[in-house]
């Protein structure tokens, strides 16, 4: 199980995206923080991201980790919640009509990864993200 702790400070970050609809694959290079903010830590992901043929564009987002019992409780930006990790290492979001379920690899701890898969009326991806600490 990963720890607040084992997760404050700078990571490489990876993203492969693969939009089985439109047979489009893309790719996100860039860094990811894990600062504290006084309740838990802040996740601040920034990154070049190439999709398709589209021209590389700068991409960002945040979530908040909060320590809840024996979970980490994983919140958007503006607190709406998102997903837990537990100890199962996996967990399920409902965006209707949208479903994500998400499973996190910890074997190769502080090299790991976090997979999505998407699934919904229209929408078919996989989105897997390798995170590798920064000195």
């Amino acid at each position: 199980m990963i720890a607040l702790a084992d997760l404050e400070g700078r990571w490489r970050l990876t993203r492969r995206i693969e939009d089985f609809r439109t047979s489009q694959t893309g790719m996100l290079e860039g860094t990811c923080r894990w600062l504290p903010d006084g309740h838990g830590l802040r996740q601040e992901e920034t990154g070049i991201l190439h999709f398709g043929d589209a021209p590389p564009m700068q991409a960002s987002r945040v979530y908040l980790w909060r320590q809840e019992g024996a979970d980490l409780a994983v919140f958007f930006e503006d607190g709406r919640p998102f997903h837990r990790l537990s100890d199962r290492l996996s967990d399920r979001h409902l965006c209707d009509p949208d479903t994500y379920d998400v499973a996190y690899d910890v074997a190769r701890w502080p090299d790991w990864t976090q997979s999505w898969r998407v699934t919904g009326p229209r929408k078919d991806a996989r989105i897997v993200s390798r995170f590798q600490p920064l000195a």
